[in-house]
């Protein structure tokens, strides 16, 4: 037990004096924005828009050990928008939309996070005073999601693109943008904490990003030829990197040294050849956000072991 004292020790203070805060025009955060561009260039006739995802936007510590491996892109164009169903069509649109915007109304699924898309109005923007005005469609018109099993460089809504360059590999996902906090998500910000994190200025930023829906089918549909390529899923990444910013330096670390663990021991491995795997990331980030409600900051850096808050 005195060994294993030691070693907590050995390693917590290895990751507390290596990492440090990562600087503003780091190698991540210029190749970050080297493949938003890359994929806006890619689709220069589709009005396209690209914004940093993923490890590349989460984390403002360096560490010492690799934590980056790839970078995240999610693209959406500027021709259609996603709203949550019996909302209004809205007057007033960011300037990165086009004068001409289709709505896609988000249709509940049978399954819990994925949607349909059904187009429902049509956005034309005043001369006068940059309003628009919305035409009605005929309903029962879906938006497709392109989404082909075929693919073999697809990992769930991810295109995988490599380069023969320095770049780092390239996670694309396709989007559409929906800029209201949808109602399969409102309880998240009323919801009771012990802590108070996230707290309320957070919250509001979170809720005020609204979500984007990306294209992908459930694993369980995408054979299916009507659900296979008008189901989408909603996506919270935008409130994942507002809230993983919003923790202190050691939840991040924790962060790190978790998805770390989970790497080096092959934990994310496909189980068998159904491509099933017993852990992702995205569990490990799950279980991070839940943990730092659960837990007062105290806990967190009253007697700091690292080795013993990751177990």
């Amino acid at each position: 037990m005195k060994d294993e004292g030691v070693v907590e020790k050995i390693v917590t203070e290895f990751f507390l004096n290596t990492c440090r805060l990562r600087p503003q025009l780091c190698q991540h955060a210029v190749q970050a924005a080297i493949q938003c561009a890359i994929t806006v260039r890619e689709h220069a006739n589709e009005d396209m828009i690209a914004l940093t995802t993923g490890s590349a936007a989460e984390f403002y510590i360096e560490p010492m050990l690799p934590h980056i491996s790839d970078v995240d892109v999610m693209h959406y164009k500027g021709d259609i928008l996603a709203l949550p169903q019996g909302y209004p069509p809205p007057t007033q649109l960011p300037p990165e939309f086009c004068n001409y915007v289709q709505v896609g109304e988000i249709i509940d699924s049978h399954l819990p996070s994925y949607v349909y898309l059904e187009l429902r109005y049509l956005l034309t923007e005043c001369v006068d005073d940059s309003n628009y005005n919305a035409v009605e469609y005929e309903r029962q018109w879906y938006l497709l999601n392109h989404y082909s099993c075929k693919v073999n460089n697809m990992h769930g809504p991810a295109l995988l693109k490599h380069y023969e360059s320095s770049l780092l590999p390239c996670d694309s996902v396709r989007c559409v943008r929906c800029l209201v906090w949808p109602p399969q998500a409102a309880n998240w910000p009323t919801r009771h904490r012990n802590y108070g994190w996230p707290d309320s200025a957070t919250v509001d930023r979170v809720v005020s990003n609204g979500c984007d829906v990306v294209a992908v089918a459930h694993r369980q549909c995408r054979q299916h030829e009507w659900m296979g390529q008008r189901q989408w899923r909603l996506s919270f990444s935008r409130a994942e990197i507002v809230l993983i910013n919003s923790w202190m330096p050691v939840q991040q670390i924790v962060y790190h040294m978790l998805r770390n663990f989970m790497k080096t021991e092959r934990l994310t491995d496909s189980t068998d050849n159904t491509s099933s795997i017993l852990l992702s990331n995205y569990h490990t980030k799950t279980l991070m956000l839940w943990a730092c409600e659960l837990k007062s900051q105290d806990w967190w850096s009253n007697d700091l072991k690292l080795v013993r808050i990751c177990v």
